[in-house]
């Protein structure tokens, strides 16, 4: 039986952040919802305008091209796109062709063949009652094309690389790839081969979520085998996906490159970037934020683990409030940890539960860096248990309170003088004689739940250390 590899590739384009669109002065705005607002002679291309590039959408490709650890081009020129649609106010696109900004690269260990810049199509509008009616707000907006080598071989792995890349723009200040508002948009190019060799490639477009494109690719890949185990011929055509069906439907056949007839635009200069002050790389890497990858390595050196780095690299909200509770800690790796472990699980989840939310969590953290930081200290410090400390940041919180101030009123610091703890050491002791039995039968699960009795006798301000030695003693 014929060995069957998938082979992906995808091309994202993502809408620059950028005050004008990228050959006029119209204001580059994606959340305008009047149609036809931000419009001018030069993006709806009345006869005898000429368009002028944006130097700010150029700076951030090249400094994408960077991130990415890419060629930068010295030399670049745009290129007609040939193709007449509703969408598309002169009859062609401005984009690159022969000489994109950005060439090679790697993300999430995945290829780049290259990064270049265009100009956005206007938006079709489609009511069942009034027909097909077109926005030209976004026509003309910067556009960044990037294109993956086709080195993929599963939906998952398109997906991570995808996050990775809107994460990216979004360090940048590049684009904020949003993709249920159009800023981000991913086609994937899908083909299923034998024995190493690649198959007829087909194009999945229309894909409005990272779990649309993921469930697309699969679908896909499963066709395509299925096809060609039973005989059949894939044929090369783009493809729609249908979210509520979940199945891909043909749209169109493939068109190549001739069918565009690409050639220089006569109306705008070639760039020698390295003749433009502020484009060359040394400039440019001046400007460079730390990057996802740059940051998650800082913090695995800091012990953090890597779910936890993940996400603070993700959600730059907890990972900024993170970045200043441990500030002050130094080189003190125990409290860097237990305030990741804090943060991270019990934080996360009261914000969660609070806010009733899924999203991210960017900002609006109910508790002050100082505070939660007095929380980490006590903990360190044995002045209060694990247990007090979820109570207390839980009170904190949703008060705003002091929390030595909760765990004083709340009778929640912790007790470690044996004369203290005595008593109540005794009286689980008395109250558990089958588990008492257990422990001397060699059980030594039964100290542990005896010393959690303790915990819970005492409401969390027990030493646990302390306990356990009185435990021990008290049962030889």
């Amino acid at each position: 039986m014929a060995s069957y590899t998938p082979t992906i590739g995808l091309e994202v384009h993502a809408e620059l952040k950028t005050s004008t669109k990228m050959f006029c002065r119209s204001k580059n705005d994606p959340h305008e919802e009047r149609p036809n607002v931000n419009i001018c002679p030069v993006c709806m291309a009345h006869p005898g305008t000429l368009p002028v590039i944006n130097g700010e959408a150029v700076r951030h490709v090249l400094r994408v091209g960077l991130a990415l650890g890419a060629r930068l081009a010295d030399y670049t020129e745009f290129d007609r796109k040939n193709y007449f649609y509703p969408d598309l106010p002169k009859g062609y696109q401005l984009s690159q062709y022969e000489y994109p900004l950005v060439e090679g690269g790697e993300l999430a260990g995945v290829a780049i063949t290259r990064v270049h810049l265009e100009e956005d199509t206007a938006s079709s509008i489609h009511d069942e009652g009034t027909g097909t009616s077109i926005d030209y707000n976004r026509a003309g907006v910067p556009l960044m094309e990037l294109v993956t080598e086709p080195v993929i071989h599963s939906a998952e792995e398109a997906g991570k690389f995808a996050r990775e890349l809107q994460l990216l723009l979004r360090y940048l200040g590049a684009s904020e790839a949003n993709m249920e508002m159009g800023e981000m948009r991913v086609e994937a190019n899908v083909s299923v081969g034998t024995e190493g060799k690649l198959g007829t490639k087909v194009e999945i477009k229309n894909l409005n979520s990272f779990r649309a494109m993921e469930r697309a690719v699969a679908y896909e890949i499963k066709r395509q085998t299925e096809l060609l185990e039973g005989g059949g011929v894939v044929e090369q055509q783009t493809l729609g996906w249908d979210e509520g069906k979940q199945v891909t439907f043909p749209q169109r056949s493939k068109e190549g490159s001739a069918d565009y007839r690409y050639f220089p635009d006569p109306d705008l200069p070639s760039l020698k970037l390295s003749e433009i002050a502020g484009y060359a790389p040394e400039e440019l890497k001046k400007t460079m934020p730390e990057l996802p990858i740059e940051r998650r390595g800082r913090y695995r050196s800091l012990g953090i683990k890597p779910d936890d780095a993940d996400l603070y690299v993700r959600e730059t909200g907890l990972g900024a409030f993170f970045e200043e509770v441990i500030s002050v800690f130094g080189n003190d790796s125990s409290r860097i940890s237990l305030a990741s472990n804090y943060i991270a699980n019990d934080l996360q989840k009261i914000i969660r539960d609070t806010d009733n939310r899924d999203t991210e969590i960017q900002s609006n953290i109910a508790i002050s860096a100082p505070n939660f930081r007095k929380i980490i200290d006590m903990v360190a410090e044995r002045k209060i248990s694990s247990r007090a400390a979820k109570d207390i940041l839980i009170k904190s919180v949703s008060s705003g309170k002091d929390p030595e101030e909760i765990a004083k009123t709340s009778n929640l610091f912790q007790k470690s003088s044996e004369s203290d703890l005595e008593g109540v050491v005794g009286e689980v002791i008395a109250n558990n004689p089958s588990v008492v039995a257990d422990f001397k039968a060699g059980k030594a699960a039964a100290l542990e739940y005896l010393v959690g009795q303790c915990m819970k006798t005492l409401r969390g301000a027990g030493d646990p250390v302390v306990l356990r030695k009185l435990l021990s003693e008290k049962l030889v």
